[in-house]
């Protein structure tokens, strides 16, 4: 089952003479239609089979969200239950900039990381929880190793099965590698604008995932 995300950003100004509020700047969706579960378990936690350490998961909608997006939310979890829309959470603008893109996960990717063989060299094709070729050449001799579709292993970090023309790898992420594309440059780019006239503290990112 796909995960995708959803969400908005908002800015912090005063309003007609009244203190601060959060208003919404502009929709997740129209910035970001990609779906990284690295980068949604490097900052949120959510299907982070990375193993990063989550920068901000489990924070909830905040109290002082802005208006229509926070009813939006809540329309959607009562329609929808615990089973649709989940793990709300947000993120300033602030923490961002201040991540060290350079810190490593916590242990090594729970999916082997697959290069395919070609004239020039090893190819990287994809990461994975389970292959049955893997499975079926390593499975015996690893003993007590489960070996199930759908379920992360641990390896030790470097470890290598060069199966047929297909070379299984173990690997630790760093954060930077949460976001190889320049798919999320749009977001960082709207926030960084924001946080010109508003402040870093005063930019954040809200979402919610369904799944």
């Amino acid at each position: 089952m796909v995960t995708d995300i959803n969400g908005f950003l908002e800015y912090r100004a005063a309003e007609d003479g009244r203190g601060p509020a959060w208003h919404t700047a502009q929709d997740l969706g129209s910035l970001y239609d990609g779906c990284s579960y690295d980068a949604f378990g490097c900052l949120f936690g959510v299907r982070d089979y990375a193993n990063f350490r989550p920068l901000a998961a489990h924070r909830g909608l905040p109290a002082d969200v802005s208006g229509s997006p926070g009813a939006r939310y809540s329309q959607l979890t009562e329609r929808h239950g615990d089973g649709g829309f989940h793990d709300a959470s947000w993120i300033t603008w602030a923490e961002l900039k201040a991540i060290d893109w350079d810190e490593p996960a916590e242990k090594p990717d729970s999916r082997l990381h697959t290069y395919r063989r070609t004239p020039v060299g090893f190819r990287f094709t994809g990461k994975s929880t389970w292959s049955r070729a893997f499975a079926e050449a390593v499975g015996p001799r690893q003993g007590q190793v489960r070996l199930d579709p759908g379920e992360g292993q641990e390896w030790p970090e470097g470890s290598e099965w060069l199966i047929g023309d297909t070379l299984y790898r173990s690997v630790t992420l760093r954060r930077r590698d949460a976001f190889p594309h320049a798919e999320w440059r749009p977001v960082w780019h709207a926030m960084k604008t924001l946080a010109a006239r508003h402040g870093d503290n005063a930019v954040r990112l809200v979402v919610w995932f369904d799944s």
